[in-house]
């Protein structure tokens, strides 16, 4: 008699079905061959996580910010309506018809020029019209629409470019300043966002004490006595940031001539600038400058 094979218990059992091992594993290929976040998303609604990308490890910024760098504190001794752009954030002031402050960051993205400069100025179409500056209020004034936030910041952009042109933009600035020392500065913010890859620049005007002078009939536009920037490159190592202060008058001086830390401009204007940095960062940058670091 023939003799029957006994069956194994161990040849009975199911192999492991490996279908989701090799699926992980080529998922995984793919997602390091064709691009994280879309194969990333694909793997998570399997139950599969990858770790985060190297790549995105090496580009994080050297400082973890609690909000928009660019961005001061609110202001509480002076009225205040915050005003938000497709690129820079105004602050601005009923009572003197001019930004308290324009923020922005400027990057290498935004240095392309695609767009020519439109000259055409704009009343605000966020404020009611009858506080809204026009461009008649500088007519024959003997001062120039100032921008705070450049036109040539924003050739890389239609929308960009018109919104550089509201009136909550502009300042009553000296002729001289506007097109010679003041426009030097913002050439050289282009290098230094060229260079970097990216910084963080708030600008405004200057009221020292006092009766102010003011233009315009329709709306009283206060001219301000002076102006300030003050510029955050967080990203390099260490973090630097560097003020300046011009007098809303004619001059022609060196870079040098205008300097000044940002604990002194915080003094002066009254603004906490930077709060998102983290504190001990913040302390640290705003108590000194180089401007040979600059150069």
């Amino acid at each position: 008699m023939t003799r029957k094979r006994k069956t194994s218990a161990r040849s009975n059992k199911r192999r492991p079905n490996s279908t989701n091992g090799w699926l992980g594993l080529l998922l995984i290929i793919m997602a390091v061959c064709l691009g994280y976040e879309p194969v990333s998303n694909a793997l998570k609604s399997k139950g599969i996580h990858l770790p985060f990308p190297a790549t995105e490890k090496e580009q994080a910024p050297t400082v973890e910010p609690a909000g928009a760098l660019e961005m001061p504190a609110p202001l509480k001794d002076r009225p205040e309506k915050l005003l938000k752009r497709r690129t820079y954030t105004v602050s601005y002031n009923r009572d003197w018809k001019v930004p308290n402050w324009v923020a922005w960051e400027l990057n290498r993205d935004r240095l392309m020029e695609r767009e020519s400069r439109t000259d055409k100025f704009l009343p605000d179409p966020d404020l009611p019209e009858n506080e809204a500056v026009t461009t008649d209020d500088y007519k024959r004034s003997g001062w120039d629409r100032g921008h705070m936030y450049p036109a040539a910041d924003n050739r890389w952009h239609w929308q960009a470019m018109q919104e550089s042109f509201y009136m909550t933009n502009i300042c009553p600035q000296n002729h001289n300043l506007n097109r010679g020392d003041w426009k030097e500065l913002e050439d050289d913010c282009r290098e230094w966002a060229e260079k970097e890859g990216r910084i963080y620049i708030a600008c405004g005007p200057i009221f020292y004490k006092g009766k102010h002078r003011t233009i315009g009939r329709e709306h009283k536009v206060a001219v301000p006595d002076a102006f300030f920037k003050v510029i955050l490159c967080a990203d390099s190592h260490p973090p630097r940031a560097i003020g300046f202060i011009y007098k809303n008058a004619s001059g022609n001086h060196p870079l040098d001539h205008y300097v000044n830390s940002v604990d002194q401009v915080e003094r002066i204007t009254g603004i906490d600038f930077f709060p998102a940095l983290p504190d001990e960062v913040e302390k640290k940058v705003e108590a000194s400058y180089d401007l040979e670091l600059w150069r």
